[in-house]
């Protein structure tokens, strides 16, 4: 998953993104952009539910970057 943030998310904001993915049990890792931010979640098993992290001041949005059943499906092995 990956997490987005606004243009003009502080430090603050970045930190507190991070602390409930470490909350949750996974690695954030944070993407620097040169207009915004981004952190990437890694350590999931499975789907993580984007409501978890769009409440959160400062998130542009939540994107969901792997697919269901990727390694079983045509485009892995056609």
């Amino acid at each position: 998953m990956l997490v987005v943030m606004k243009a003009q998310a502080g430090a603050a904001e970045i930190a507190r993104v991070c602390e409930r993915i470490e909350a949750l049990g996974f690695k954030p890792h944070i993407i620097p952009g040169e207009q915004r931010t981004a952190i990437g979640i890694t350590g999931n098993s499975g789907a993580i539910e984007t409501e978890n992290f769009e409440d959160l001041p400062g998130v542009a949005e939540a994107i969901r970057v792997s697919k269901p059943y990727k390694l079983v499906s045509r485009e892995t092995k056609p």
